[in-house]
């Protein structure tokens, strides 16, 4: 039976409208802008924001679990639930540097869980290990090590969902990027060192994306735009933001949207087991991480992710880079989905594409979600 939401502020063709109502009929939007039929189950919004679900593209863990120490089924959609609650209904389960045989394990687990049907998981993000030790942040430098043709075959072996590879350019070369991406692989520059040339090579090979602009790769500089140069002049690239006040201060987010389309913008959380965990601290490759004031920092300080979701990010992005509502929602629904070539079926609502939606109330707290047109309210609502 068809599922009409209705007396709802509705996202769509780029601002709320409240004169429009929404059309489930299985996993897919059908109708936006009728009124119900008398076939339709009429579902009141009872004046709610209703937005596409988000789309999170850097996802390390949740609910008290951390990908690397648990890349199964399971632990995927134990993160996912965990993120559900704040909006997140399509997400990249994210690897950290680690060696090859996790990758390989940690690929098959995507692949048994797209193959479930776990809600939200749309493939796999492999952050390192093909970085540089110079700009490692919290990875740990002894997985390092060179893309290969053994690595290319092994990151190219998903065929049921997307791969986002995170690398450093200069740790690689044009050819060996462009091999990724003929191969389906979404390459994003990340923990890179690279000056502006390099960087700009590796986009002319087929490079799209910036993991985390401004963190842990090289800054633009009077006389070396570096990796963040390369970013802000390209137009055609996405880059990731993590908006937490934290990772990037809001005077340079704000001039980052001036420099650049701002639809080449996505949000993401670079999230942490402690994001829908009661925790304050969790261990990451042998060292204690603590949670603090919204922070996660290692022993020495470093900052080891995020305890962002998305839920806030979006709030964040409305109140520190001075976005209307609609604008800074899209970069965390519209964006990402163009970035991971799901822009014609995912992070809008429009007929035909995934009833995937989030309902917020005044504050933007989420409410209820629908993943595939599957409705869960919220416990705590």
């Amino acid at each position: 039976m068809p599922i009409t939401l209705t007396n709802g502020r509705v996202l769509t063709g780029g601002a709320f409208r409240t004169d429009v109502s929404v059309t489930v009929e299985g996993d897919r939007i059908t109708r936006v802008g009728r009124a119900p039929t008398p076939e339709d189950e009429v579902h009141d919004l009872g004046g709610a924001y209703l937005v596409p679900g988000f789309i999170d593209t850097q996802v390390n863990g949740g609910g008290g679990i951390l990908f690397n120490d648990c890349p199964t089924a399971d632990c995927i959609d134990a993160i996912g639930q965990a993120h559900r609650r704040f909006g997140t209904t399509g997400f990249l389960p994210t690897l950290i540097s680690d060696d090859l045989s996790v990758i390989d394990t940690a690929i098959t687990a995507v692949e048994e869980a797209i193959a479930r049907g776990t809600p939200g998981v749309l493939g796999i993000h492999i952050e390192g290990p093909f970085l540089n030790a110079s700009r490692k942040g919290v990875h740990d430098a002894s997985k390092f090590r060179t893309l290969d043709d053994r690595a290319i075959a092994l990151l190219t072996r998903l065929k049921s969902g997307r791969t986002l590879v995170t690398l450093a350019p200069e740790t690689t070369t044009p050819a060996m990027i462009t091999r990724l991406t003929q191969a389906g692989a979404v390459v994003a520059a990340g923990h890179t060192d690279a000056d502006y040339a390099t960087t700009r090579a590796a986009l002319d090979a087929g490079m799209t994306g910036f993991t985390h602009l401004f963190n842990a790769m090289s800054p633009l500089t009077s006389r070396e735009p570096g990796a963040v140069g390369a970013a802000l002049e390209d137009i055609d690239s996405w880059c990731g933001l993590i908006v937490d006040g934290h990772h990037v201060d809001p005077v340079v987010l704000k001039l980052a949207l001036r420099c650049r389309p701002r639809n080449r913008f996505m949000l993401v959380t670079d999230a942490m087991p402690s994001v829908g965990s009661p925790e304050d601290h969790f261990m990451l490759q042998g060292r204690r991480i603590t949670v603090r004031d919204g922070l996660c920092l290692d022993p020495d300080g470093v900052l080891a992710g995020s305890d962002l979701n998305m839920a806030a990010a979006v709030r964040n992005a409305r109140d520190l880079m001075d976005l209307d509502l609609p604008s800074a929602i899209a970069l965390a629904t519209a964006n990402p989905a163009e970035f991971l070539g799901l822009g014609a079926v995912r992070g809008r609502i429009e007929p035909g594409f995934a009833a995937d939606l989030a309902m917020l109330d005044e504050d933007l707290a989420v409410v209820e979600t629908w993943i595939s047109g599957r409705r869960r309210v919220n416990e705590s609502v």
